[in-house]
C-alpha cells in the first residue's frame, strides 16, 4: 500500500468514522426486512441504498470526504466533487468515491454488501450484508 493510498485511508477513519458509521446504519436498514440473509433484487440494494443515503444526509457528505482524502494523500482535486457521478456512485455493493488526480485516479470503496455468485451461471448473483462496512481504498494509474 502506498503512502498516500494509507494516508487517505487514515483520514477517512479519523474524520470522517460518522459517514462511516452513517453508510453502516443505512446498509442496515435496506438488509433488516429481508428474510433470509441475502437477496437477489440488486435493484433494491443499491436503489434502496441511494435512497437511504439520501434521506439521513450521508449522500451530501460523501463529496466532503472524498476531497478530504484527496487532501490527505498529498493531492489537489481540479473541480470541486458533487455527490453525483462521476465522484460518488451508489453500487449494490457500497459507494464509491472517485477523484482523478495526478498520478491517476484515487478510489475509496465503502463495502457494505458483498456479491455471492452462484455456480449456475444462469442464477442471478446475491447480496449479502458485511458486518459492518469495509473502507477501501486504491490509487489506479493511468
Amino acid at each position: 500500500m502506498s503512502h498516500p493510498v494509507r494516508a487517505a485511508r487514515r483520514r477517512i477513519q479519523t474524520e470522517h468514522a460518522s459517514v462511516v458509521d452513517g453508510i453502516d446504519a443505512c446498509a442496515d436498514a435496506i438488509a433488516d426486512p429481508w428474510d433470509t440473509a441475502r437477496t437477489t433484487d440488486n435493484r433494491a440494494v443499491a436503489d434502496g441504498f441511494q435512497r437511504t443515503l439520501e434521506e439521513t444526509g450521508v449522500l451530501a457528505a460523501l463529496p466532503g470526504v472524498l476531497a478530504d482524502a484527496v487532501d490527505a494523500a498529498g493531492y489537489e482535486l481540479r473541480a470541486a466533487p458533487v455527490p453525483a457521478p462521476p465522484y460518488v456512485v451508489i453500487t449494490s455493493q457500497g459507494p464509491v468515491l472517485r477523484a482523478t488526480i495526478d498520478p491517476g485516479r484515487l478510489v475509496i470503496r465503502f463495502n457494505a454488501f458483498e456479491v455471492v455468485r452462484d455456480p449456475d451461471p444462469e442464477q442471478p448473483p446475491a447480496y449479502r450484508r458485511l458486518d459492518g462496512v469495509a473502507v477501501l481504498v486504491s490509487l489506479e494509474r493511468e
